[in-house]
């Protein structure tokens, strides 16, 4: 054979080996892609299910608090029947105390005519429950109406600390609320929540007794909307 024709056979030849694998090359070539296949079919496995195991801890923890689904009866969560029972006693509770609100007679200045006027049989205080008492330890409102001065800051506290749990403060007038008229004087309190925690403020000079008597229904609705035994069960 001349070597013109082996020149011209060459690139038949090597086009040949190149399409032409050896049949273990073929083999191992074909089991590592089926490898890498599989190794990328499991990693997107393991990804959904931590996935999904993450959403539904998070889940989980949005609704209970727990990472635990606690189930009963009827598939709800144990913990939800739990806070919805002692959020039915708290409005039971709280309708109770809100129906019977017992004010104490704290009168400092010319507001305690009007708030004597409430009680009165125009605007007749008692058909909401309400009843003034003598005595601290019967009353669970204090109504501060008029100018607290400096001396009768430390009866006021003492008075309030006698009062029983839950207790509550009206502050009646300008000058309870800030001092008022007399802001600037040496002898007064700049305000009666300096001295005890206020709940409700009713504006005015003196403020009429629709003013207190709408107060007192807006303490009334604080008090209904208060959770106090459902924050206690949260913590």
């Amino acid at each position: 054979m001349s070597i013109a024709t082996k020149t011209m056979m060459l690139p038949a030849t090597t086009s040949v080996l190149r399409r032409g694998l050896h049949p273990l090359s073929r083999t191992r070539s074909a089991a590592l892609v089926q490898r890498s296949n599989n190794v990328a079919r499991s990693n997107i496995i393991c990804r959904s299910m931590s996935d999904k195991a993450s959403s539904t801890t998070s889940a989980l923890t949005r609704l209970d608090g727990v990472d635990e689904l606690l189930t009963g009866t009827g598939g709800v969560p144990v913990n939800n029947k739990v806070e919805y029972t002692v959020s039915r006693v708290d409005d039971l509770v709280n309708w109770a105390r809100k129906g019977s609100l017992w004010p104490m007679t704290f009168g400092l200045a010319c507001c305690a005519v009007e708030m004597m006027h409430a009680a009165a049989s125009r605007y007749d205080m008692e058909r909401f429950g309400m009843v003034f008492r003598a005595s601290p330890r019967q009353s669970d409102v204090m109504i501060v109406a008029g100018t607290l001065t400096n001396k009768m800051a430390p009866a006021l506290r003492k008075v309030y600390d006698q009062m029983p749990e839950p207790r509550w403060v009206v502050s009646m007038g300008s000058c309870a609320n800030g001092g008022g008229y007399y802001h600037y004087s040496y002898s007064v309190v700049r305000g009666c929540d300096r001295i005890v925690p206020v709940d409700i403020y009713v504006p005015g000079c003196p403020p009429t007794a629709e003013a207190l008597l709408y107060g007192l229904l807006q303490l009334q609705k604080k008090i209904k909307g208060n959770k106090s035994l459902l924050l206690r069960l949260r913590k």
